[in-house]
Order: structure tokens, then sequence, then C-alpha cells
């Protein structure tokens, strides 16, 4: 069982920047391709960025040029840097841990970001 513990979540007005971060208990933290997540009220869980542990990043198209996922493996987390942000990207945000060849899947808490003037 891995423990996925988010934190950086606000409020921020339009056009600033927060940095979201997920802390991983795990000790083999290099398999897991780990993600960013959000909902919306009244909207589906959707993806945000993914990271695998070699480096390779993923993008949703709303967010690409502004967002920035990467990862520490030698301190088991994971980070989100999110850049302009905008009233849209308003949702709880949940980190993902997806484990290599298994596909084993854990989900943190979630923390909500709030971009509003």
């Amino acid at each position: 069982q891995v423990q996925l513990v988010e934190s950086g979540g606000g409020s921020v007005q339009p056009g600033g920047s927060l940095r979201l971060s997920c802390a991983a208990s795990t000790s083999v933290f290099s398999i897991y391709t780990m993600g960013w997540y959000r909902q919306a009220p009244g909207k589906q869980r959707e993806l945000v960025a993914t990271i695998t542990g070699g480096g390779r990043t993923n993008y949703a198209d709303s967010v690409k040029g502004r967002f920035t996922i990467s990862r520490d493996n030698a301190k088991n987390t994971a980070y989100l840097q999110m850049n302009r942000l905008k009233p849209e990207d308003t949702a709880v945000y949940y980190c993902n841990a997806v484990r290599e060849l298994t596909a084993v899947t854990y989900w943190g808490q979630g923390t909500q970001v709030t971009v509003s003037s």
C-alpha cells in the first residue's frame, strides 16, 4: 500500500502561480508513473499531467505551456508547477501513482485549488 499526500493547494488570483507537491510512502518510487488529475464541481475527473519514472511527460492540452510536472526520485515526491492560472483551473487536484507492469494504482486525498479575483 502506498500513501500519497498532496500539499500546496490554496487560493490565488488569475495569472498567479501555485506549486503542488505529492509525497509518496514507497521505497521504489522510481517505478511508479506519477500523475496529477483534477475534478471541478459537477465535472468528471480529468488528466492534467503525467511523468514516468524516467521523466517522460504528458500534458492535457488545456495546461500545456502553463503547467510543469516534475519529480525528485530521491525525495519520493512529484510536483506540479502551475503558472498563469485561470479561473477554469479551479478544482480539487489529485495525485496518482501507477506501478509499472502491474498497473496497481493509488490516489491521494486531493487538494483544493481556487483561482478567483
